[in-house]
């Protein structure tokens, strides 16, 4: 039998936990700028001091009843301790892809603060924690469109800086395709490549001579090869299933390295990026891809010793080439008795390039000159910069923009400028040729900013089993040291 008999609480004492948790609830209602969170003071004061409410009245309970009740108890508590402090203080992030090597590696798990940049405040709130868009096993929306929140940020630890390493919601994951073998694919690059085939063979099977064409007809080239290819996907619903949309924070989490900052202007010329006029610092790991032709079989104890992975071997195998970083690509030279030639590519590869809807000729490895928007600046608009910044003025911003016979419009007024509302930023892979960047989706508006990461709380290379592939080297290693 449970005993009904209970202490009375000591006033004092329940009036001192109340004070301060009520203060240090206020505190975080300050922080975050929300002063709704008020409606939940009085039921704090009812938890401590006048109980009206009976929180734990199953503690009452005999059998069953208390040991079910007990357990339910402890799970919503840490459901809701998680979703808040994955909210606004840190959450876990695991590098799933090589856009990143050899800086930071597949199967890397990083520990990323929410409080270094401020964390944002609930855009869609009602989701399940530890979700991030799909509930698992039932494949369906883990949380709920409504309400959506406007975009507001707490004050942050600082701000994000030339070469960070940030977290990030995917820009071009506002629309996708639902069929899961296609959720991973930028849907506007699936769509214009579809529909520039489309368009070729609606003209005799001939490319579209660009050049010979003003501004005005280029965008109209584009502007139909998207509506064909969109259409594509739209009819064909067994293949690529239903296009959908997702609001920002539900959006897939992206890791890349910050090259760009509000304000700035951006360039890369045969490789190099240049900030301002000027060369910036490439990372120590920064990897290309290199042509690689082999007299033998590359040794495992070489592959080992190199730090060369699967994914990498298998890049070599049937593509002949993987990226390297200039360390190991020296490496390989040296090994004349294995290896024939280590050739840097220099391929210029133009078509996926962003803006897609845009004839700039700029490639991967020369790119721009492009400024990054800025919170407050203006930029003079013209029919030659419109396709590069349309998607922070329409998609990011909320305008409706329309070019007609040479003209910009915005929300119905021609406008000769544009004065932007939000911070922009420019994010890049460190595997240069092998990362899908602001080179191929453009800008990274402020709202899409996740957080900071920290350091690696673990390490696991996908390539080994078990014990053997803990990378034990880079356990609690600093983020901000990986230059």
């Amino acid at each position: 039998m449970i005993s009904k008999e209970k202490q009375a609480p000591n006033p004092r004492i329940q009036w001192a936990k109340f004070t301060i948790v009520a203060l240090l609830y206020l505190l975080f209602l300050y922080w975050v700028k929300s002063w709704w969170g008020l409606v939940a003071l009085p039921f704090i004061f009812d938890v401590y001091i006048t109980k009206k409410i009976k929180w734990q009245w199953w503690r009452d309970s005999e059998g069953a009843t208390r040991f079910i009740m007990s357990w339910i108890d402890a799970f919503v508590f840490a459901l809701v301790a998680v979703y808040f402090i994955n909210l606004f203080f840190f959450q876990n992030y695991v590098i799933p892809s090589s856009s990143l090597e050899k800086s930071l590696l597949t199967g890397d798990y990083l520990f990323v603060s929410k409080v270094s940049y401020g964390p944002r405040k609930p855009q869609t709130p009602l989701t399940l924690p530890l979700t991030q868009h799909t509930l698992p096993v039932f494949e369906c929306k883990s949380y709920i469109e409504w309400p959506q929140w406007k975009y507001e940020r707490a004050k942050g630890l600082g701000n994000v800086k030339l070469n960070d390493i940030v977290v990030f919601n995917y820009p071009a994951g506002d629309t996708l395709c639902s069929a899961p073998k296609y959720q991973a694919n930028d849907f506007y690059q699936m769509a214009y490549g579809y529909g520039e085939q489309l368009y070729m063979e609606q003209n005799g099977g001939a490319p579209v001579n660009l050049n010979a064409l003003s501004r005005q007809q280029q965008r109209d080239v584009f502007a139909k090869a998207y509506a064909l290819g969109r259409r594509y996907m739209e009819e064909n619903k067994a293949e690529f299933g239903d296009i959908i949309t997702r609001p920002v924070d539900r959006r897939e989490n992206y890791v890349k390295r910050c090259v760009g900052l509000p304000g700035q202007t951006f360039q890369i010329k045969d490789r190099t990026i240049y900030i301002n006029g000027r060369a910036n610092k490439e990372p120590d790991n920064v990897q290309y891809a290199y042509d690689i032709k082999l007299r033998a079989q590359l040794p495992l104890e070489l592959i080992d010793e190199l730090g060369i992975s699967s994914e990498q071997l298998m890049s070599l195998n049937q593509a002949g080439y993987m990226p390297l970083t200039n360390r190991v690509a020296k490496a390989l030279r040296a090994r004349t008795d294995i290896v024939e030639s280590v050739q840097l590519v220099t391929d210029a590869t133009t078509s996926d390039i962003y803006p897609l809807n845009g004839n700039t000729g700029w490639t991967r490895d020369n790119y721009g000159p492009v400024w990054i928007p800025q919170k407050g600046k203006s930029i003079s608009l013209t029919m030659d910069n419109i396709a590069i910044y349309e998607r922070p003025i329409r998609t990011y911003e909320g305008n409706d923009l329309q070019v007609r016979n040479g003209k910009i419009y915005i929300n119905g007024k021609e406008a000769h400028s544009y004065t932007f509302k939000m911070d922009y930023y420019w994010m890049m892979g460190d595997n240069r040729h092998n990362s899908l960047d602001s080179r191929y989706w453009g800008f990274v508006p402020e709202d899409h900013i996740v957080g900071k990461p920290i350091f690696i709380w673990w390490s696991h290379d996908p390539d080994h089993s078990g014990f053997s592939g803990i990378r034990w080297s880079r356990l609690f290693n600093m983020v901000d040291n990986i230059k």
